[in-house]
């Protein structure tokens, strides 16, 4: 046994040194495949094989990263955009002294995803002087949309003759009380219950390594386990406080209406077992949530209210 041991703590310790440096927070899933090897990776397993978990505490890392090039005198700024969909991104100077860009900041500037940017330039406005300043950055994810989408029908994120209960919905005062959340709404439902993909989308984000959750939020706000998709009109889904490691689906990948993407869970600020769920859009720099219907059974639709049943419903084309 002590041999063994010694091996597991060997194998691991060869793979945090592999992995690198941007990985090393992440978690570690040791699993056993049909012939009886033992694997240690920094992804859990695909498919339904049983795991285990060595979790390693971080931090969120940001998905939108700014870096600098040229020279001292004319620096250039460079921004990637780490998610498989587009970001809006607002670039500003503050406390200039002496400075010219180009373009002129403020700037706002649309980014794909998976893709980096030159986005502006600086110099002294007076080429005989020193300049100073400081570079601030705004993101949001989704392309900036100025009306607000409306008459969203869409399907429960739950599996066909489920039925869960709504636990808070539209403009709910426990929690949704700011525009990303007052059209969200909260469904009760055990650890591990299949989420469905409401409407056919891009998997734009994935985070699935937390395995906490509190009502501390200072501690826990963002460190909810959770997919994001976008779809063909803009608007975007989120799915959130889901069980670790249970995302099914890759970012950038292709979901159709009704898929099963992940299991529900209670990771981040989360008072109990829910699937937190919002449509949201971005109108220029500021990301609202949606008001939407579910479909139901019988054809027709529904507003999700508080304390009422959902019951999922089979995607139809």
């Amino acid at each position: 046994m002590l041999k063994i041991l010694k091996l597991t703590l060997t194998l691991l310790a060869c793979l945090l040194a592999a992995l690198p440096a941007s990985s090393i927070a992440k978690n570690i899933y040791k699993y056993q495949d049909e012939n009886g090897i033992w694997h240690f990776t920094d992804r859990a397993p695909d498919d339904d094989t049983e795991f285990e978990t060595v979790y390693m505490e971080r931090e969120p890392e940001p998905r939108v990263r700014i870096r600098q090039e040229g020279t001292k005198r004319s620096p250039v700024y460079l921004v990637f955009n780490d998610f498989w969909g587009p970001v809006e991104v607002e670039l500003r100077l503050k406390d200039d002294i002496n400075v010219l860009s180009e373009p002129p900041l403020p700037a706002r500037f649309v980014i794909p995803g998976q893709k980096e940017q030159v986005l502006v330039g600086i110099g002294a406005l007076n080429p005989e002087m020193s300049f100073q300043y400081r570079l601030g950055m705004v993101t949001v994810p989704g392309k900036p949309i100025p009306e607000p989408v409306t008459g969203l029908e869409i399907l429960p994120p739950i599996a066909p003759d489920e039925a869960y209960l709504v636990s808070q919905g539209f403009l709910g005062e426990q929690t949704h009380n700011t525009p990303d959340s007052e059209y969200a709404i909260d469904i009760a439902m055990p650890v591990g219950t299949a989420i469905h993909a409401v409407r056919s989308g891009i998997v734009m984000d994935v985070e699935e390594d937390f395995n906490k959750g509190g009502t501390d939020r200072k501690e826990f706000v963002d460190k909810a386990n959770h997919v994001r998709i976008v779809h063909p009109d803009g608007t975007m889904a989120l799915y959130a406080h889901l069980d670790l490691a249970s995302v099914i689906v890759q970012p950038g990948a292709r979901v159709r209406a009704g898929q099963k993407i992940a299991r529900s869970g209670n990771t981040g600020f989360s008072s109990g077992p829910h699937l937190h769920f919002a449509i949201h859009q971005n109108t220029g720099l500021n990301l609202i949530s949606l008001p939407f219907r579910f479909k139901t059974p019988d054809g027709g639709t529904v507003e999700p209210e508080k304390l009422q049943m959902i019951k999922g419903t089979a995607y139809t084309p």
